[in-house]
């Protein structure tokens, strides 16, 4: 191991609690043992629990499993009230602590106005009528009670009930008996969830979301007061020496509802700023609380909390560091954290922990790799959600996740086997087969790498003279060194399994392949949209790979992902980007989280970057386009250039057979998760 990562390797304590290490497995949504999405009441979760004995197995030091909600939200029945669930916790802490790592049960209040509900629920919740004949179900107002009547995160028509007084009492009294069966059951510690993010307690504590006029509103004492009984009680019922951690954001980055401050940004702070939060840091310690797992941000600046790629990596360092000298107790940073920075930071005791989430879902051997200086071999984390967190919306639209997604959080885009580990797996091919992979993108990559891992023979087959297809422009941008590696981990792992690869080979007919079976990844070519002037425009695809220079001034005629994205880079290369989209709002494709699009939403807001919705491109002519509005009116916009970023259509070499098969964006055009997944589907099968 590089001797500059030693600080992560030494031993800590949280309370009386030794960790080994100084990496911590943060809580991430979908991962509670206690079951995600049980429409039947909770059940301890089987393919979380394999999740974090891999991990355990693979050297995290401290583990912390997603949100347990201290009562269902289907049926309502209290955690505490399973002791079933508890004698399994019991079983599966044996089998952790044989690994040596240590494991914390996160309890949380709940989520009041942040409670993600979606556009299937929603109706059902504004109908008095429908609400309550689904509440015996679904207590969508039970989910829905926040600390002041006021309108919700995700659907800002629905008003959330302000929580009674006998609810906290009952959450408190909650988080008490539900601790003590936690620690009966040989768990390490506790973790609170949540005074961040802008969860129920965190709610309570922001001055800008609590309205209360009784002891649990007002005055700082009052608004952090919910969240300092809750400790109380733990230790009460547990003991002091039982450690309770507290998740705990350090400023909320609020700059209005369903507005949040992005990096860089001079804008008022109406969440809990700096000065607040030494404050409250210190109260919250000496109510009783062992460790600050920190970070920054709420829902309405979830970038902060759940970075996207455009988010600086170690983004939370400098304000958890801060925080770090107002309390005693052990402070653990998250936020695209890099080893060798926190590493520093710990060594210097700017930070007691490197908190780490999705890169444990991409590659649960990561630790255990840089143990063995192997870092070319850990498959990156590229920060897409796509997998993992995919809760989407825009304008006049709740989360429009779908419900499979809901249900089955915590996987990932990448690697296709976690939490899908009845559904994506390697078995030995019954009959070995010669298999031919047409196109070396990120699909036929994939494809060749299970094809190979099961035994196939397998050739791999690209006309250019490079692997890694449209990703290689997808990865283009300044802020995609994650993409870019991802290509550069896919090159190395070819190597290690007996798969031809055939550059510089295009393949016009696949039966001179003399394959057994074929694998058709030939990927997707631009739109091309019926305007005069369409011949003067450059294609997205070009203007990434560098075919195209551009002036000062560029329009950019679609705002999805894609275009969003180059706007972006535009805008960080100093140039003056337009975006021209026909939707009432940027990127409106479903399964793109949130924390990604409200990122690019709020910075082209804050950095005063031209978009015009509603509005459809009618020309494009030397100095610019002419468009169209939603009212019919005609204007025109200068630009030195105009990039097209129209969506795309499939281009399979071959139609579908028997022995042909055709995955990724040739079969339908969709991102890394589509071509990812869908490549397990089909060469398990082979």
């Amino acid at each position: 191991m590089d001797a500059k990562y030693e600080a992560l390797f030494t031993p800590w304590k949280i309370g009386n609690v030794e960790i080994k290490n100084r990496i911590v497995m943060c809580p991430m949504g979908g991962t509670s043992l206690f079951g995600w999405f049980e429409l039947t009441g909770c059940g301890f979760d089987k393919e979380a629990a394999k999740l974090f004995l891999e991990r355990a197995n693979n050297n995290v030091g401290l583990i912390i499993p997603g949100i347990a909600p201290l009562r269902d939200t289907f049926w309502g029945k209290w955690l505490w009230q399973n002791p079933k669930m508890f004698e399994e916790l019991k079983v599966f802490m044996d089998e952790i602590h044989k690994t040596g790592a240590k494991l914390f049960v996160q309890l949380t209040a709940g989520m009041g106005r942040s409670w993600a509900i979606t556009e299937l629920v929603g109706p059902l919740h504004k109908n008095k009528f429908t609400r309550a004949l689904i509440k015996p179900v679904l207590d969508t107002s039970h989910e829905l009670a926040s600390p002041s009547a006021q309108p919700a995160r995700w659907a800002p028509d629905i008003e959330c009930p302000e929580m009674t007084k006998e609810q906290i009492h009952e959450i408190i009294e909650a988080f008490a008996k539900t601790a003590k069966l936690c620690k009966d059951a040989g768990v390490d510690g506790v973790e609170v969830h949540a005074v961040h993010e802008g969860y129920l307690l965190d709610q309570f504590a922001i001055e800008f979301f609590n309205k209360r006029t009784d002891e649990y509103g007002g005055s700082f004492e009052n608004r952090y007061r919910f969240a300092a009984e809750v400790v109380k009680a733990i230790k009460e019922s547990c003991g002091e020496d039982f450690p309770v951690s507290l998740r705990y954001s350090v400023e909320s980055k609020l700059k209005g509802f369903q507005k949040g401050i992005v990096p860089g940004e001079d804008a008022k702070e109406m969440g809990r700023d700096m000065a607040e939060s030494e404050r409250a840091a210190k109260y919250l310690q000496d109510a009783g609380y062992d460790m600050l797992n920190a970070d920054n941000g709420t829902y309405d600046s979830w970038y902060w909390a759940h970075p996207p790629m455009y988010m600086p990596q170690n983004c939370n360092l400098d304000d958890v560091a801060h925080i770090k000298k107002f309390v005693d107790i052990p402070v653990v940073c998250a936020g695209r954290m890099e080893p060798d920075v926190a590493a520093k930071a710990i060594a210097e005791g700017k930070i007691d922990g490197m908190g780490v989430a999705r890169q444990f879902l991409a590659d649960p051997e990561w630790i255990t790799k840089l143990l063995e200086d192997r870092l070319e071999d850990i498959r990156p984390c590229i920060c897409c959600h796509s997998g993992c967190f995919n809760f989407s919306s825009s304008k006049g639209h709740y989360n429009t996740q779908d419900l499979k997604d809901t249900m089955g959080l915590a996987r990932c885009a990448l690697n296709a086997e976690t939490m899908q580990s009845k559904k994506h797996y390697i078995a030995p091919a019954k009959k070995v087969k010669k298999v031919a992979v047409v196109g070396g993108g990120i699909g036929g990559m994939e494809a060749a790498l299970v094809l190979a891992k099961r035994g196939h023979k397998v050739t791999l087959y690209e006309k250019s003279g490079e692997l890694g297809g449209v990703f290689i422009a997808a990865a283009a941008p300044s802020f995609k060194e994650k993409d870019r590696a991802l290509i550069a981990w896919y090159k190395r792992e070819l190597t290690k399994y007996p798969i031809e690869v055939k550059l510089n080979t295009e393949v016009k007919d696949i039966a001179s392949l003399g394959a057994d079976e074929v694998i058709i990844a030939t990927g997707s070519t631009p739109n091309r949209i019926p305007v005069p002037g369409i011949e003067k425009g450059i294609q997205a695809i070009d203007f990434l790979l560098g075919k195209h220079e551009v002036g000062q001034n560029v329009t950019i005629i679609g705002g999805g992902l894609t275009g969003c994205e180059i706007a972006y880079e535009l805008y960080l290369q100093g140039k003056n980007p337009t975006i021209v989209e026909m939707m009432d709002d940027l990127v409106v494709t479903p399964g793109i989280c949130l924390a990604n699009t409200s990122f690019l939403r709020d910075f082209f807001e804050a950095n005063k970057v031209a978009v015009h919705l509603e509005t459809r491109l009618s020309e494009i002519t030397d100095d610019g386009v002419t468009v169209t509005d939603k009212d019919g009116k005609s204007f025109k916009i200068d630009a030195d250039n105009v990039i097209l970023s129209t969506g795309y259509r499939s281009a399979p070499l071959a139609e579908k057979s028997k022995h042909v098969h055709i995955i990724g964006d040739a079969f339908k055009v969709g991102n890394l998760r589509t071509v990812i997944w869908q490549s397990w589907d089909v060469c398990m099968k082979i």
